[in-house]
This record gives C-alpha cells, structure tokens and sequence, in this order.
C-alpha cells in the first residue's frame, strides 16, 4: 500500500472514530451521555444532567406550572431552599434518558388552578423539545408530562369561611 493510500486510510478511520457514541458512568456513578459528532477536531460529551437541567428550566418558563416535582421531591426543595449554600435544584421533577442521538424527558408537575392542563402539557411538551433540541442537537422522542397536584393560590378561601388571623 502507498503512502497515500496509508494517510488517507488513517484519516478515514479517524472520522469513523469521531462518529462513535459511548456512555461512561461518572465519579458520582451517574451516567454521561457521550455525543461525538463526525467530522469535528474533536469531541463533544453532553452529561445527562445538562439535558435534565435544560428541561427543568424550559419546563419552570411556561406559564401555569406552578412548580415542578412531586409531592417528595417538592418538599426535599423547600429544604434545600432554607439550607445556606444551597438552592432550588434545575434538575428537580425531571428524569431524562440520553442516548447517542436521542433523548427522551420525564417533566412532573404542579399546575396553577384555572389553567387547561392538556394545553399546559403541549406547551411544556414544545418548549422543553425546542430548548433540548437547539442546545445540545439531540433528538427528543418523547416529553411525558406527569400533573401531580393543582395549586389553589393564597388568596382563594372557602366559601363562606372567615379569617381566624388578620
């Protein structure tokens, strides 16, 4: 084989190389979602983190979520709310599935009261797939929207109740 042939077979296998998607399990033990893309000078890995935060905050963006977690996750975030140091977790009432193209998101939700709840899945459904898909170039198969309760607001009492405090 020539020289030529031999650089050329080099390079070829390189960009093969390059198109290759692997996942790896982080020190932490969760898995990092690997997406090398063809044809760059290097490689670009997107932890699955990444794509549960993009969503948590594409999700909290829509008007009508009045917050984003079940009944567990919700109250483990108010501590973390009153703990120094710490905050409201991006990441809380989302599960996602990375693959090498894909991905597919899990949004749980607490919806405001008044608020038509299959045009709020649609809408989270559309904002969480835009910000997934602009930001990282994955694909996203499927967003499932899980309500888990309504939030009433303050100001609705009762009827015909009276304030005990003032």
């Amino acid at each position: 084989m020539s020289e030529n042939a031999t650089a050329t077979a080099a390079a070829t296998e390189r960009k093969s190389d390059a198109a290759v998607t692997t996942e790896q399990k982080s020190p932490a033990g969760r898995e990092i979602a690997r997406r090398d893309t063809a044809g760059d000078r290097g490689r670009t890995s997107i932890a699955d983190i990444v794509v549960a935060k993009i969503a948590g905050i594409a999700a909290r963006e829509i008007d009508g979520v009045y917050d984003v977690g079940g009944t567990t996750e919700r109250v483990v975030g108010k501590v973390r709310e009153v703990l120094p140091g710490t905050g409201v977790s991006a990441t809380q009432g989302i599960d996602v599935e990375v693959g090498e193209r894909q991905a597919a998101v899990d949004v749980s939700i607490v919806a405001e009261y008044g608020v038509a709840i299959h045009q709020l899945a649609a809408a989270i459904r559309r904002n969480v797939i835009s910000a997934i898909e602009q930001m990282t170039g994955l694909e996203v198969t499927e967003v499932n929207v899980t309500v888990h309760d309504v939030n009433f607001g303050d100001e609705v009492e009762p009827s015909g109740s009276s304030r005990r405090v003032e």
